[in-house]
């Protein structure tokens, strides 16, 4: 106990109760309360992964639109569009699928 008291004495501030209300309350808000600073980081990466995506949809959308907007104005390109993704074929052609069996090199 005497050291303690030697403790304070050395700091008076410590004894102040608007102090340690102050300090109590910080510690609430940093560590115990539901909006604590652990879950304000994860809700920032979070909302910065969202961004990352929504940016990404955004991104395919115009080049899906500009897909969109190429095969219903050129019809050599819907011709194009239909033989390579839905292998259609005119009357008396045939189609031939080359497969590529080779090993693929993995991504690091």
């Amino acid at each position: 106990m005497n050291r303690l008291f030697q403790w304070t004495h050395r700091f008076p501030i410590i004894r102040n109760k608007y102090f340690l209300a102050v300090v109590v309350f910080l510690a609430w808000i940093m560590f115990f309360d539901k909006n604590d600073l652990i879950s304000q980081y994860q809700d920032r990466q979070a909302l910065y992964e969202l961004q990352k995506e929504k940016k990404y949809y955004q991104e395919e959308i115009l080049n899906t639109r500009r897909q969109l907007d190429e095969l219903l104005s050129d019809s050599k390109s819907l011709e194009k569009f239909a033989r390579e993704k839905y292998y259609m074929k005119k009357p008396n052609e045939e189609i031939w699928l080359v497969i590529d069996n080779s090993p693929k090199p993995q991504p690091k």
